[in-house]
């Protein structure tokens, strides 16, 4: 009887469970590897993202060749089914060991794999949270609250805790957290990679492929600066938590032309390919503030822990809580296509122009820049969730299933009805003006609602507002402002409507 292990490209740590469960015999357990063309064509992924994926994977497969693992690394094939085939006859595997895989369409697409020996799905061990114990919370409760949700994980992890009770009293300091970026923020620098002699092997085979004639108009691949080890990501997170760590609460919802990265952490590529685990991430963020508490402000390290620990998990746990109808909720029925801009970048409004430029050349946004740009546009102006999820799938470098279907879907552009989310995160031009400096060089006036020189961002929103009155009417955080419609004269009211209207005419 012979055991392998097939290990997919967002399970890069020798601790993953299905490795984990050879580890004794692991000189005798052949292992296997596969890139296949046919995943990476199934959407115009972003080229750094294959870059990423790519040369992570081939440098994982040296690191554990390294610890006495027996691996065999199919480079470029077509598809998993051939190269499984040959290389389970080869070895005379009789069982097959994949860690079970968290994106639903690739569960479904193994369910189809036929190869001739025993398959066995490991349960994963990637998450804080697994799916069984997440099922438990949530079936007894009338609405998941990520607010819930994050304090019985704090509790059941002993992270910032006094006793029963949350260090400094608290669960919860979002309210620090909102500054916008006025006066002269001295921001922290990155820490970036050169490519070495694998990834840029990677870089110069995918020049040549077809997936570079096809996505290169999308996306650029070169400055490629990622992290790609684990060694490297270790190098990342030790990174932020010495140097951004403690700024990282009052200034995370700013955005700043020119400023990629402030004081993100930059880390979730990393935790979505497997070469950090969120457990070791949020305890070297604990560790680090009880090591300068005295310094440190509390509501920077708790944002950050309640970004990972409850806000990540939480997107995981709904993702396998709710149905195969998910990702085709469209609560408010909204049909308009995605603007070209999207993938161009090429539109007069620059608070748009300057996140997808951004994402154009590194496959990078950070969370206010997602929320608040990007799904607050798609939300009021009304673009098709579906659509607005395919294009986040494809455009960012940690995109997975399991994190857009939620993200977009549900946070985004509440088309799930309100499941995740206790109010559309819609908004105007405004926050846009308070939480940037977007707006000082925009061609539009963050201040018009109507007119030639109106932000398109205030015309949908009154429009978005009015439209859905009566939907919007039963989401309680929604009746105060949805009172400052009834203020605005029904003339102004119908020359926003046409407004919007025209613009997606000639959009």
């Amino acid at each position: 009887m012979t055991i392998g292990v097939w290990v997919l490209g967002d399970q890069l740590w020798e601790g993953q469970a299905a490795l984990q469960s050879c580890y004794q015999q692991k000189s005798h357990t052949p292992v296997i590897l596969i890139e296949s063309l046919n995943h990476s064509r199934a959407m115009p992924y972003h080229l750094q993202k294959l870059v990423l994926v790519w040369s992570a994977m081939r440098h994982f497969a040296e690191e554990l060749r390294q610890a006495g693992w027996s691996v065999s690394y199919y480079r470029a094939a077509e598809d998993f089914q051939m190269p499984l085939q040959e290389w389970v006859v080869q070895h005379q595997i009789t069982e097959l060991r994949l860690m079970a895989p968290t994106d639903r369409p690739f569960a479904r697409w193994l369910q189809t794999l036929t190869l001739p020996c025993k398959i066995t799905l490991v349960p994963s061990n990637r998450f804080l949270w697994d799916e069984k114990d997440f099922m438990q919370w949530a079936g007894s409760r009338k609405r998941l609250l990520m607010e819930d949700f994050y304090r019985e994980s704090r509790r059941r992890f002993r992270v910032l805790m006094e006793g029963d009770r949350p260090l400094g009293g608290r669960w919860n300091f979002d309210k620090e957290n909102r500054k916008p970026p006025k006066g002269g923020l001295k921001t922290p620098k990155a820490l970036w990679f050169e490519p070495d002699a694998i990834t840029q092997e990677v870089i110069d085979w995918l020049k040549q492929s077809d997936l570079f004639q096809r996505n290169h108009q999308y996306w650029q691949i070169e400055p490629f600066r990622w992290a790609v080890t684990r060694q490297q990501a270790l190098q990342v997170l030790d990174f932020f938590i010495h140097t951004r760590l403690s700024g990282f609460g009052p200034y995370q919802d700013a955005m700043l032309t020119g400023e990629l990265t402030l004081w993100h952490s930059m880390l979730s590529p990393y935790l979505n390919i497997g070469l950090l685990h969120p457990l070791e991430v949020v305890e070297a963020a604990e560790r680090a503030y009880l090591e300068n508490q005295d310094s440190w402000d509390l509501s920077s390290v708790e944002g950050f822990i309640r970004q990972v620990m409850g806000w990540r998990e939480y997107m995981h746990g709904v993702y396998h809580y709710t149905d195969d109808t998910y990702p085709q909720r469209n609560e408010f029925n909204h049909t308009h296509p995605l603007p070209k801009f999207f993938w161009t970048g090429e539109t007069d409004m620059n608070c748009l122009h300057q996140v997808l430029t951004q994402v154009k050349e590194t496959g990078y946004a950070h969370h206010i820049q997602r929320l608040m740009v990007l799904s607050n546009f798609a939300l009021i102006a009304g673009l098709s969730p579906q659509e607005v999820e395919a294009w986040f799938h494809a455009a960012f470098i940690d995109a997975y299933d399991w994190v857009m279907q939620t993200n977009v879907i549900g946070m985004g552009l509440f088309a799930d009805g309100g499941m995740l989310a206790s109010k559309p995160y819609a908004a105007s031009a405004n926050y846009i003006n308070r939480m940037s400096n977007y707006c000082g060089q925009c061609a539009y006036r963050a201040i018009a609602r109507t007119g030639k020189d109106a932000c398109p961002f205030n015309f949908f929103y009154w429009d978005f507002l009015n439209r859905h009155r009566s939907q919007l009417g039963s989401q309680g955080r929604m009746s105060f402002i949805l009172k400052n419609l009834d203020k605005i004269p029904l003339e102004e009211m119908a020359a926003i409507h046409q407004q919007a209207a025209e613009w997606h005419r000639f959009a």
